[in-house]
């Protein structure tokens, strides 16, 4: 009789990736993945908004949160000390308090629970960029990321700010980390 060999899963470290639209948060992520030879989690709204061609709706805001929350633990399988995630069931409340006036029960209950080994913020000043139906304008973003910034001290909820070009970034990133790889 051959013994049955089980994966066993090596411990990662699951960073967030947050801020306010057209900030840069998916170009980091993708180069903080290749940088660091994991793999990152795509924002599912995204792929929503283009395979729907429309922005969801409030009771859809669950199903966002919800996949992008699934989408993580499928990446994690196949991440190497790192996995980058860019958003969080945290952003999905944020933007459903600011376009619905509320997160409902299930995705408040969602965006207090799950949590991240670090964050990271990504400044809003890269040039604001209009993507179809998903962004809005830079004064909407630069509601979002101060209202982001306020929930993230209230909540006492460590982050880093980066800021500048890409290259700048990562390297905020590769330092920061580096006090949490040792």
């Amino acid at each position: 009789m051959s013994a049955i060999i089980l994966p066993i899963a090596l411990p990662i470290t699951r960073v967030a990736i947050l801020g306010a639209e057209s900030s840069g948060k998916s170009i980091l992520a993708e180069a903080l993945a290749a940088h660091y030879q994991t793999v990152w989690v795509p924002e599912y709204l995204r792929e929503f908004v283009d395979t729907q061609q429309r922005v969801p709706k409030e009771e859809e805001q669950i199903l966002i949160a919800a996949t992008q929350v699934q989408r993580e633990k499928e990446f994690a399988l196949r991440a190497r000390d790192w996995l980058f995630c860019d958003t969080s069931p945290l952003m999905t409340a944020i933007y459903s308090r600011h376009y619905f006036q509320q997160a409902d029960a299930a995705l408040a209950q969602l965006e207090q629970s799950h949590t991240y080994d670090f964050t990271l913020v990504t400044a809003p000043d890269f040039p604001w960029s209009a993507d179809g139906l998903q962004r809005e304008s830079a004064a909407v973003r630069q509601h979002i990321h101060e209202e982001l910034l306020r929930i993230l001290e209230e909540r006492e909820i460590p982050f880093l700010l980066v800021e500048g070009s890409l290259a700048e970034r990562v390297e905020q990133v590769q330092f920061t980390l580096s006090f949490l790889a040792s």
